[in-house]
């Protein structure tokens, strides 16, 4: 089965905890504080795999954790990192944040990878907190958390030439015909429901990929007949073959068909509806399709190149390969994404943390506020106390009481509320 469309989720490992330890060794009996850090998170990365063409294995497994750092040990032994977890993709393979519908990144060369989340930093052990004026710290960091995401992954094949036209025009007996593709062809519509790729060759040796992409139909730019599935994979194709039924045997008019599929290419992306194409009129083997053929040349601008041809016996078929393989000369390749680590790097907003105020509490919370929040371990008096003190210099106070709070108000972070004392 064909999938181009997955919904997973990823989070990367959590870092391991710091750990608050001293040396307790014969003849030393004030030793100093030797707590080991965590270790990183591992993190989540999607592997470009040219042996993979579809999706098919996310439709099985939806969830993707990276393995968490371990703790830190007494005697300065710092724990080791998470493993990174390594999800393999097709080439083509498009990923987006599931809720802002932001570009992560765009797959298409082997051996390219993204991280998808990030693991988190391992908590600091009680050895990172001595000072000439703390030398016995009784406190250590939590490690952070993981990034998690939910993504959308979308498949868009990678070929020179689409094939695009209405149901049952010969799409698939025509790439049949020039490649080794054995797509299932019969005389009804839709026969065609996933797309198909080929190799055609020529006797110089130049080849090129061909999909097939199945049947469009009025309103394919909205989603109907699938419309979407089979327009995303038009997107990274050169050129265009544009197959049209001029035998009349459905009483279709191949003009009104053209106009029809270039409609829904402009809605679904304008940028679509302006790469070359080249007008295949098919089934000229059935008696009047030269009557409709000469209707259709006197209906297209003067100079438009057609190429009538018969996919079922290979009349003109080869003259349009020639053709198709001239064309692809003169136009440009798609640039491929670097071989290389690549990541989105989203927008951070200079702003620290904020207050607002939901049914009389006032709600603390911002990125820098998360992040000591998870790593206080609120257990141990003396990091609750540091909590304190970084809120208080970060200039929390000083906002809450801007927002109008007083002393006895419900102050929450997090999962933690504490009553505000001026």
């Amino acid at each position: 089965m064909f999938y181009d469309y997955a919904r997973i989720f990823v989070k990367g490992g959590d870092g391991g905890n710091g750990v608050v330890s001293f040396r307790r060794e014969k003849y030393v009996p004030e030793g100093g504080p030797n707590g080991g850090d965590g270790g990183k998170g591992g993190d989540v990365m999607m592997v470009v795999n040219s042996g993979l063409s579809t999706l098919v294995d996310f439709r099985y497994r939806r969830h993707y954790k990276a393995e968490r750092g371990e703790h830190g040990q007494g005697k300065n032994m710092h724990g080791g990192n998470g493993e990174n977890l390594v999800i393999q993709v097709p080439p083509g393979t498009v990923v987006r944040d599931a809720d802002t519908r932001e570009l992560i990144a765009d797959l298409v060369a082997d051996g390219q990878r993204a991280v998808m989340a990030r693991g988190g930093r391992g908590g600091r052990g009680n050895a990172r907190f001595a000072t000439a004026t703390n030398r016995v710290p009784t406190l250590a960091e939590n490690g952070e958390p993981g990034e998690e995401f939910w993504l959308e992954m979308e498949l868009k094949l990678l070929a020179d030439v689409g094939l695009i036209g209405f149901p049952n025009v010969g799409k698939s007996t025509l790439i049949s015909r020039v490649s080794e593709a054995k797509p299932k062809i019969a005389n009804y519509h839709f026969t065609t429901l996933v797309p198909n790729l080929g190799v055609v060759r020529v006797p110089d040796g130049r080849s090129f990929v061909m999909a097939d992409i199945p049947g469009l139909i009025e309103g394919a730019s909205t989603g109907a007949g699938l419309g979407h599935q089979f327009l995303r994979h038009t997107e990274r194709t050169r050129l265009l073959l544009h197959v049209l039924d001029v035998s009349g045997t459905e009483g279709r008019d191949p003009v009104q068909d053209m106009e029809t599929v270039n409609r829904e290419l402009h809605l679904y992306n304008p940028e679509l509806a302006s790469r070359p194409q080249v007008i295949v009129a098919n089934k000229v083997d059935i008696p009047g399709a030269l009557e409709n053929l000469e209707q259709l040349r006197s209906a297209l601008p003067a100079g438009t190149d057609i190429f009538p041809i018969s996919a079922l016996t290979g009349e003109g078929v080869q003259d349009l390969v020639w053709k198709t393989i001239q064309t692809l000369d003169s136009l440009p390749v798609m640039p491929a994404a670097p071989i290389e680590e690549v990541r989105k790097v989203k927008f951070e907003t200079k702003e620290r943390f904020r207050v607002e105020v939901e049914d009389g509490v006032y709600v603390v919370s911002g990125k820098e506020i998360d992040r000591l929040f998870a790593i206080t371990d609120f257990n141990n008096e003396a990091a609750v106390k540091r909590f304190q003190n970084v809120v208080r210099k970060m200039g929390v106070e000083e906002l809450l009481r801007e927002k109008g709070a007083t002393t006895g108000d419900t102050v929450r972070i997090k999962d933690l509320e504490f009553e505000y004392v001026e």
